[in-house]
């Protein structure tokens, strides 16, 4: 048996009251993240030990009290004290040596995570978790949020397992549910047995090593000249007014627009793979490495840097970190199995004689060995490398391959270059 946990979001249909109690409740959950994040901040200029989850909820009994944050009292509890958890969390995240591309928490902003990418770090959208004491009630389609009551929700789906927590969260100008459920389900072998890889791409999303390929969606680029034309109407408005409200409550639906294709296009490409391969090998991409800004400093001024930021955009786009996740937890339900392998060179490397040269790769989906004369798609060479990576870490037994390059003499003179793993 195998526990699964799964997540159900639906949209929530609340009144205006309790539409205002949960602006009010996010609100609260927003102030204790940064009072408690200030608090620990200002011990660390001062080289104090920072506040862990147990002295935290300490202060917040304090500030309950206080005739100052009285409001707090109005929330339940529950919610807050997940929030101390959640950024206790984040902190000991931050400071994980074996986690390196984890950094301190920031503050939280009002009305922020409406961005393309989401609202990653600090800036998540407006949202409070009960961890627990929710209740469902699908033949009403109703769910019982404690200190709000009852609150309709649109029924799409029917809910499997026990509920574990709720977390409720605005998505531009709707108010959604989303229930972590758990439960045990038969463990039985993947209903295929072949083995492919992926290698992801900007030109083409996926491109499998049996030679099929998926197209990209590109939503944001699709949709990019009609932000931008909202956001330059947006800067002559006054801010706060009316006007601008409206203006921004307009931008956040391109932006819920454009998240909700691109996770339709992940979960739909993702379910495809999953469903006819039980092994699937995928490339272990550093995506926030390889869309860092090209800009420099005044010192070192990059170079190129307008043709690098249209290919961070092209990156970011695609959602290659949300397609692995995908990907992993499906094969999971499913019974196949994720491998990752090391991505260094598997585009400059000829899947024939194995040559290794950035000469092989002559054009963007062009590649012709240098060595051999072996001409292939460069992204179903990469594909076909990342196979046969996979097929060395399940002979060796390793989770990555590191390449490395070295010079071996042929002769007198002649060298070529060598893949160690």
């Amino acid at each position: 048996m195998t526990i699964i946990r799964k997540a159900f979001k639906f949209r929530l249909d609340p009144t205006t009251e309790q539409a205002q109690q949960m602006v009010e409740f996010a609100g609260a959950n927003r102030f204790v993240w940064n009072k408690a994040l200030a608090l620990n901040l200002s011990r660390l200029e001062n080289k104090q030990a920072l506040l862990w989850y147990f002295e935290l909820v300490f202060w917040l009994g304090l500030w309950k009290q206080s005739e100052e944050y009285a409001f707090l009292k109005a929330v339940h509890s529950q919610p807050l004290q997940q929030t101390l958890k959640d950024l206790s969390r984040a902190f000991s995240d931050a400071f994980d040596k074996t986690q390196p591309l984890k950094r301190i928490p920031r503050f939280k902003k009002k009305g922020a995570g409406g961005g393309a990418a989401g609202g990653a770090g600090g800036g998540a959208r407006d949202s409070f978790r009960y961890p627990q004491g929710c209740k469902l009630d699908e033949k009403a389609n109703r769910v019982y949020l404690p200190k709000i009551g009852w609150v309709k929700y649109r029924n799409s789906r029917q809910v499997i397992g026990d509920i574990k927590n709720m977390t409720v969260s605005r998505k531009g100008g709707h108010w959604c549910v989303s229930i972590q459920t758990e439960y045990e389900a038969q463990t039985s072998p993947h209903p295929s047995t072949s083995m492919v890889a992926i290698d992801l791409g900007v030109n083409r999303f996926a491109t499998l090593s049996d030679g099929s390929y998926l197209e990209p969606l590109n939503i944001f680029k699709q949709l990019q000249e009609k932000l931008a034309f909202a956001q330059r109407r947006l800067s002559k408005k006054v801010k706060f007014s009316a006007n601008w409200k409206k203006q921004k409550k307009k931008i956040a639906r391109l932006y819920e627009r454009i998240a909700n294709a691109r996770h339709d296009f992940l979960h739909k490409a993702s379910t495809l793979i999953s469903k006819n391969h039980a092994m699937v090998v995928v490339e272990d991409l550093k995506v926030r490495n390889m869309s860092k800004s090209a800009k420099g400093d005044l010192a070192n001024p990059g170079r190129n840097v307008k043709a690098k930021s249209g290919l961070n955009r092209s990156i970011l786009d695609q959602g290659w970190g949300m397609f692995i996740q995908m990907l992993q937890y499906k094969q999971t339900w499913l019974g196949g199995e994720v491998i990752k392998v090391n991505p260094q060179h598997t585009s400059q490397t000829c899947p024939e004689c194995h040559h290794v040269s950035k000469d092989n790769r002559t054009a963007q989906s062009r590649f012709k060995c240098v060595e051999c004369g072996y001409t292939e798609n460069a992204d179903l060479v990469g594909a076909l490398n990342v196979l046969a990576r996979g097929h060395r870490v399940l002979a060796c037994g390793v989770e990555t391959l590191v390449l490395t390059m070295k010079q071996e003499p042929l002769g007198s003179s002649d060298t070529r270059p060598i893949l160690a793993a």
